[in-house]
């Protein structure tokens, strides 16, 4: 019942947003000759089982009040007046991925019970995302009546989600039904077609987990499952945001520190760079830093990490960056598995709002599962063939494991080499069906004097093209615009002649887009 606006649509470079958050519940295991506690879904303190209602028990709101309705209709009509319902999400008020939250379903089975086949739709679609990754789907035709007929001879798994159509009293009969034959501690979701307050007060009094009205997106259905085992004492998750170059020295190491490093300096929040090339990583070159221990120590002991191992293994490079560096050594030989660095990353993630993962030029799955996990990732590429093919095969791959995800973004990078023949960047975006969202202009001298002195673009150059673009891509990927700097001594800034408020629309990234119609 989200009456979340939706985001439209823009012919800029900037794609739809999406955000995720972690939830993590033990899975609740229940034997098949264990004895059946009837209506008794949730796992809340046990109480005494309610009678069946007859249909002549509901008393239906007036139509002439509901609340509910009403918010949806007025939300649903402003979005129509500020044209911010193109994206086609129905009467729903659902928003897109970047309202929902971070979404991690543990591995517990789910069954669902449909009757619609848009809902049937919807649940397979939100089956393959990767935040049910986890989860094991089951998906079968057929209201509640299924759902009964079906656990009478078999056990409930952790979450069962049914439709029912019906009336309000059929559905709440339906239910009654139902309860009597789930497991202790099986969550509910139903899903019918009034959207009435009073049913729904019904149907949390009779212990049903949540109540979503039809037509469903899959990515309501993917919060709602993700709400029900939020952990309220689960740590802070931030946001991964995961760069990977297209081609062996496309610079997708100087795009994410640079990119990291003005999302702490210039939007103010504290950011850690991880940088996953073990052997070949420059994440202590580029920041003047020699740690005696990293990352590699991390993912050599991922069960024992806490928040004051990974403290002292991170070095502060500045009040809100802090960098988890590579060894960068060839004596060892780095096989580890997928799931330490999944472990890892995840523990890091609870100790900023922004994790900034610098992925090597390799292909193997561990690479491939961080990718698709995470909330955003940034293909670095130059313009040229190689990095053409290699591009447009990560960002197909990555869409194939992300369907209700926004696509990777693409950075082209050393833009305008002085006698390179380069593909033209309106060609290479049409090629892969994505608009680069940042084109970095060559400046051998800049970023050659940064890398040797170690600084960043933004000290080194402040004034460039180069540093004005990873201010940019700062904006983008982090979702936040630069905060407004005062002048000296508390006086505002100094504005021109033409760019006074009066004269000229708004200099922020994000406000000049909103305003396109």
């Amino acid at each position: 019942m989200s009456t979340a606006p939706v985001p439209r649509e823009f012919d800029t470079f900037d794609d739809a947003f999406d955000v995720d958050m972690d939830f993590a519940e033990p899975l609740v295991e229940v034997a098949p000759d264990q004895t059946r506690a009837p209506l008794q879904f949730t796992t809340a303190a046990p109480v005494q089982p309610a009678p069946v209602v007859a249909a002549p028990a509901y008393v239906p709101e007036a139509p002439a009040f509901n609340p509910v309705g009403d918010v949806v209709a007025q939300a649903q009509a402003s979005l129509i007046e500020t044209g911010l319902d193109a994206v086609g999400l129905g009467s729903t008020g659902l928003a897109p991925s970047s309202s929902i939250g971070e979404v991690s379903v543990p591995r517990i089975a789910i069954h669902v019970f449909a009757e619609r086949q848009d809902t049937l739709a919807a649940a397979e679609r939100a089956a393959q995302d990767r935040r049910l990754s986890r989860a094991t789907t089951q998906i079968r035709v057929g209201g509640v009546a299924a759902a009964v007929e079906t656990y009478h001879h078999e056990p409930t798994p952790p979450l069962i989600i049914v439709e029912c159509l019906k009336d309000p009293q059929t559905l709440l009969w339906e239910v009654d039904q139902l309860a009597e034959v789930c497991d202790a501690g099986t969550k509910v979701i139903v899903v019918g077609a009034t959207n009435d307050i009073i049913l729904f007060r019904e149907l949390m009094r009779r212990g049903v987990s949540e109540y979503l009205v039809a037509p469903l997106q899959p990515l309501q259905l993917i919060a709602a499952i993700g709400g029900l085992f939020n952990d309220p004492a689960q740590p802070f998750v931030g946001r991964t945001i995961a760069f990977v170059g297209a081609r062996g020295g496309a610079g997708a190491s100087a795009v994410a520190h640079n990119t990291a490093y003005a999302i702490s300096e210039r939007i103010g929040a504290n950011t850690v760079i991880v940088d996953y090339d073990l052997p070949f990583g420059t994440a202590g070159l580029d920041f003047n830093q020699d740690p005696l221990s990293g990352v590699a120590d991390a993912l050599g002991q991922p069960d024992r990490l806490d928040a004051t191992l990974l403290d002292r293994m991170m070095v502060r490079c500045t009040d809100k960056l802090s960098l988890f560096a590579a060894p960068a050594s060839l004596d060892t030989d780095w096989d580890i598995s997928t799931e330490a660095f999944e472990e890892v990353t995840n523990q890091i993630r609870a100790t900023a709002p922004f994790v900034v993962l610098d992925l090597p030029h390799l292909w193997s799955p561990w690479m491939r599962r961080t990718l698709i996990s995470a909330d955003e990732v940034v293909v670095v590429a130059t313009p040229d063939l190689a990095s053409l093919r290699n591009a447009k095969n990560m960002i197909d791959l990555i869409r194939q494991g992300r369907p209700n995800d926004a696509p990777p973004r693409l950075v082209l990078n050393q833009v305008g080499v002085p006698g390179r023949p380069e593909i033209p960047a309106k060609d290479f975006g049409a090629a892969l069906g994505v608009h680069p969202s940042l084109i970095i202009p060559f400046d051998a001298k800049t970023f050659g004097a940064a890398a040797n002195n170690g600084q960043m673009i933004l000290d080194a150059g402040a004034k460039t093209k180069a540093a004005e673009a990873f201010q940019t891509l700062a904006q983008i990927v982090s979702r936040r615009e630069l905060p407004m700097v005062a002048g000296p001594k508390g006086k505002p800034a100094k504005t021109d002649k033409a760019s006074k408020p009066s004269a000229a629309p708004s200099k922020s990234l994000f406000a000049n887009m909103f305003k396109k119609r």
